[in-house]
């Protein structure tokens, strides 16, 4: 009877391999846990650094051509102090749109009949804007824009809705999300804005 259960019990290869064999699975299973931990920490770090410090938007609409292109991908830099000709992006009616800063708090903008822009004065050179228009405006020049505020523009002025009608006015910075810095699609046209 004894050689019976000798014959059923492995032999010293069988238990080494066997042992080995679960090692290995064990291991995997390991690397496997590791790598899906190691991906959902990293994005959750993208979500998080999109969210708060670099929001990824897509273009939608005509108002920012030729600068910006329907269906466009850009990357927006969460800051506070913007410039005349800054590209922003802002909260309105419950969507994001992208403009043009044309004057912060305290300057005064005044526009002609044929679209010309003249800050604080001095006219403002635009080589982005293709048609010069004075658009649809319903704002009385010349106009001072108050304080905590930006006075925007689309490029395509004859189509843009934007601080030349009463319905949009000046944006408050409260409503700025920040500066588009990067355009992130199309390939052909990726590179800083």
């Amino acid at each position: 009877m004894n050689k019976e259960i000798r014959k059923d019990l492995p032999t010293a290869e069988q238990f080494l391999a066997e042992m080995k064999r679960l090692r290995y699975k064990r291991n995997f299973r390991k690397t496997i846990i590791g790598t899906l931990s190691s991906l959902i920490v990293v994005a959750a770090i993208a979500v998080l650094i999109s969210l708060l410090f670099l929001p990824v938007l897509r273009v939608t609409g005509s108002s920012m051509t030729p600068t910006m292109q329907n269906d466009e991908l850009v990357i927006c830099s969460k800051r506070s102090d913007y410039e005349s000709g800054d590209i922003i992006a802002f909260y309105f009616n419950n969507k994001i749109l992208l403009k043009r800063v044309i004057g912060t708090a305290g300057d005064v903008i005044d526009i002609k009949e044929d679209g010309t822009v003249y800050v604080n004065g001095e006219e403002l050179n635009e080589p982005y804007v293709q048609d010069k228009a004075l658009g649809e405006c319903d704002i009385d020049f010349p106009y001072q824009v108050p304080d905590s505020r930006v006075f925007v523009m689309g490029d395509h002025r004859s189509t843009s809705v934007d601080s030349r009608t009463a319905m949009m006015g000046c944006i408050a910075d409260e409503y700025i999300i920040g500066r588009l810095i990067f355009r992130l699609w199309p390939w052909e046209r990726i590179g800083t804005i």
